[in-house]
């Protein structure tokens, strides 16, 4: 082989090597891709939005209110659920009224959750009482009519979580970061 050709081919390799130990690390330990299939998460997400997948901060962090999550499907391990964190650990979270009622033991207080991601037309039905275990989340869609969520299969656990929304990719007019809402408590 003339020595251009196999300087092109060792300068190649060298190149693809670099790429396989940058990208995968990455794609495998600090982010992955998600596409959003259905309807729960309207208005927030539709049907094929393409987002991006934080899966990095839980390890350094606790997942906090509100922010929406991807998970392991608590009924169907291979199938993976998007949702928006309402209670955490230790919590107790009722839905009574069209209402979301947390109580919050550390500072022994019940609050009335206000959401300005959906509509105040929009109320959220069943009747639902629950108190979260040390290592368990209540999640919910945004679009509560048409959402399957912790109303019909119960809380999440920490170890069901993959990571959190970060970017909204695709399409591309609707390009955006999400970072969780603030509750007063």
């Amino acid at each position: 082989m003339p020595l251009p050709i196999k300087n092109f081919f060792i300068e190649t390799l060298e190149v693809f090597l670099i790429a396989l130990f940058i990208v995968l690390p990455v794609r495998y330990f600090l982010i992955q891709p998600f596409v959003v299939k259905g309807q729960s998460m309207e208005p927030t997400f539709y049907n094929s939005d393409y987002l991006i997948i934080d899966e990095l901060s839980y390890h350094l962090r606790s997942p906090k209110r509100g922010e929406v999550i991807v998970f392991r499907a608590p009924v169907a391990k291979n199938t993976y659920y998007i949702k928006r964190i309402i209670g955490l650990p230790n919590e107790t979270v009722e839905i009574k009224d069209g209402e979301i009622l947390v109580f919050d033991p550390k500072i022994k207080k019940e609050v009335n959750i206000k959401e300005d991601y959906i509509a105040s037309s929009v109320q959220t039905s069943g009747n639902v009482k629950i108190t979260l275990k040390p290592d368990e989340y209540f999640v919910l869609g945004d679009n509560r009519r048409l959402s399957y969520d912790s109303r019909n299969w119960g809380p999440v656990t920490r170890s069901e979580v993959v990571g959190r929304v970060l970017l909204r990719l695709y399409p591309l007019n609707q390009l955006q970061a999400f970072a969780a809402p603030e509750y007063s408590m």
